[in-house]
């Protein structure tokens, strides 16, 4: 989509990476390509690429990249690889019915796909059995948003707001790695951070409140009970604005700040400085990450910190609110569009009979043809090959055998599988696993939308060509479907435009949304760029309180397992590392798996720095680099989860209401290797 003319073009598009959606252009020449940071995306305004972005070229060189299907780990031709997996989907449907296939997505696919992805499995598979690796990373927020304020959005305002903002407070996130360029947009608030360890976002802070893993929802209560019993709620928001405070502020009697203290590890005299901090502040924002989010009371914890965002009075005013930090590329629209297992396009609720027939209409069936809801992204995965579970699954842009939460145990149950079928740029750890791996295309060689963490829905363009040999998601669906007696398009504009038809009148409603107008507006936010300034998506247009209870980690330390594990990202990867571990540079600045461990730990275990050592959970063990450092507590353990290894150890231990797993805290062993 270059434009015509002498000589190359730099084509204007956004990073491969995470949810911020950094603006760059892309120029080729021959097979040098360049990279260079927009200035017209506010999001990283001022040009702004994290290293992650500026290396991002390398991924369309990269030597690895997958060109030839591949039958049983042979080369074979694409009719070849297409005929087989279609031919094997209709024999395990014939003989198991529509359940037995499944379709796991993920939240860096574009909206095209995403939604594509959902009509597939429930038009031509006719299987309830879908959803996506992003249920591993929002899906607690989401739920907790939708709870207060009837409709989930990461951050209903604009990302500049954030910079507008007195002060921020940062649960469980870690921005400065995760998302430098948005950094840029805390520097002029005091910024106060939540998290076990004192990470590269934590040093920026003005004050750092460092909790015992897994006890965040307990700290969320000791705040919003200071705050009241400080008197400094504000009285006239909380009236005009939302419900239930009353309840809410009878379940807190009993979370005195002296026994938060007790459960927290975090001082009396530092959340006091927080509480006023925020309260004094004419204009603040409360925000949270992962490390609040993955937790098996993940919506609970979101769901406290939403409670202390309203009792300030500050969701819906300009400059200040209530804001998720979504991590996936697209993990906002992504979720927005039917490739999670309770949802239609539009984030229309599934079992809604006016939400079904208003899909059906558009996709030309009946809504009893419709399946209902099926299980959640963990829960599918460990129901697969076993007695009503699915036998096949097809996987696209996803490495779970990485990802997942027990990871040992979901590559077991993949293997279990009548047909697992990959379709990925390479050959990742769960592709390495299948009966057929179909190449496909990657961010700068196709088109198609991204909806950032702040809602705005950006235009990729395709700005080089494919290699030889690979196609692009559409075009695998399209030629599935065709083959199982269906019709589905795989022009990406084509496909954006129906997806506006079917999410017409939904919560996410991106009829209207055109290309030209991505492109007129650099970004359309879906709803408006602010949508909670005068009402909230309630029945009665206000939010509302939910009162919640701390209660403990699904799985607590013991004699066995003395030491907490918690896990997260590192600056030079991202994700399951498919990716970044294949870029030199990134490679070399974060080569391997370590175990961060206070001196004290250290001491105690007889470990030093650069020792092998080895980290045993009940669900399996995992071996990495002792890093000795005083930047994370004496009780707990860091593991990145960017290589095979850390989500051994991980609890599946899921959220009642998100189904999201506790990756964030698990009891482990650790022993020094000899």
């Amino acid at each position: 989509m270059s434009e015509s003319g002498a000589g190359p073009q730099a084509v204007p598009t956004h990073c491969p990476y995470c949810a911020l959606q950094c603006g760059m252009t892309i120029t080729a020449r021959g097979a040098e390509i360049t990279i260079a940071p927009r200035t017209d995306v506010p999001a990283n305004a001022g040009g702004a690429l994290c290293q992650k972005g500026w290396t991002a070229a390398e991924l369309l060189t990269n030597g690895e990249r997958l060109t030839t299907p591949l039958l049983h780990g042979r080369p074979v031709a694409w009719e070849t690889a297409l005929d087989h997996v279609a031919d094997r989907l209709a024999a395990i449907r014939a003989a198991h019915g529509p359940d037995a296939v499944a379709v796991f997505g993920g939240g860096g696919l574009t909206n095209e796909k995403a939604y594509t992805l959902g009509k597939f499995a429930r038009v031509v598979l006719g299987t309830s059995q879908i959803d996506y690796n992003g249920r591993f990373c929002m899906s607690s927020a989401a739920a907790a948003s939708n709870r207060a304020f009837g409709l989930d959005r990461g951050l209903p305002f604009p990302v500049t707001d954030l910079a507008r903002a007195d002060v921020v407070l940062l649960a469980g996130g870690n921005p400065a790695e995760t998302m430098p360029p948005l950094v840029r947009h805390l520097t002029g608030p005091r910024l106060i951070v939540i998290d076990p360890r004192r990470t590269a976002t934590a040093r920026l802070a003005w004050l750092h409140l460092q909790p015992t893993p897994g006890t965040d929802l307990a700290l969320a209560l000791g705040l919003l009970h200071l705050l009241i019993a400080e008197g400094l709620v504000d009285e006239e928001y909380v009236a005009a604005r939302t419900t239930g405070f009353e309840q809410v502020s009878t379940s807190l009697t009993s979370w005195w700040p002296e026994r938060v203290e007790r459960i927290t590890g975090v001082p009396v005299a530092r959340m006091r400085e927080a509480v006023r901090a925020l309260a004094h502040a004419e204009r603040a924002a409360v925000l949270t990450g992962r490390g609040a989010e993955q937790h098996a009371k993940g919506t609970d914890t979101v769901t406290a910190f939403i409670n202390l965002a309203l009792a300030l009075g500050l969701p819906g005013r300009p400059g200040s609110g209530y804001g998720c930090l979504t991590g996936q590329g697209n993990g906002q629209g992504g979720r927005e569009h039917g490739q999670k297992a309770d949802q239609l396009p539009g984030y229309r609720r599934i079992d809604d009979p006016a939400a079904r027939e208003h899909v059906a209409r558009v996709w030309g069936i009946e809504p009893e043809a419709l399946p209902g809801p099926g299980r959640s992204a963990y829960e599918l995965l460990d129901a697969l090959g076993t007695a009503g579970g699915p036998r096949a699954l097809l996987v696209f842009g996803s490495n779970p055998v990485v990802s997942a939460p027990r990871s040992a145990h979901v590559a077991d149950r993949l293997g279990a599988l009548d047909l697992l079928v990959v379709a990925d740029v390479v050959l990742s750890e769960t592709a390495a696993r299948a009966d057929v791996v179909l190449p496909v295309t990657q961010w700068a060689e196709e088109t198609g939308t991204m909806t950032n963490l702040e809602g705005r829905v950006l235009l990729r363009r395709r700005a080089v060509p494919a290699p030889e040999g690979v196609r692009s998601d559409l075009e695998i669906v399209q030629e599935l479907a065709g083959r199982l007696g269906h019709r589905f398009p795989a022009d990406p504009r084509e496909v954006f435009d129906e997806l506006g038809r079917a999410s017409a009148g939904g919560a996410a409603d991106y009829s209207g949304i055109t290309y030209e107008r991505i492109v007129k507006e650099t970004g359309v936010f879906w709803g408006g760029p602010r949508p909670f300034l005068d009402s909230f998506a309630t029945p009665d247009g206000r939010a509302r309180f939910t009162p919640v209870e701390h209660r403990p980690a699904a799985e607590e330390p013991d004699d066995d397992y003395p030491v907490h594990l918690t896990t997260g990202r590192v600056l030079a990867q991202y994700q399951s590392g498919a990716q970044t571990r294949r870029i030199a540079a990134l490679n070399k600045a974060a080569p391997e798996l370590y175990v961060e461990l206070h001196p004290d730990l250290a001491e105690q275990l007889a470990i030093t720095a650069g020792d092998v050592v080895r980290v045993l959970s009940r669900r399996g063990q995992s071996t990495g680099i002792a890093r000795i450092s005083d930047s994370i507590r004496r009780d707990t353990v860091f593991m990145p989860f960017h290589w095979e290894g850390a989500n051994r150890l991980t609890n599946p231990a899921l959220d009642p209401l998100s189904r999201m797993p506790e990756f964030k805290v698990c009891a482990v062993r650790v022993e020094r290797v000899a």
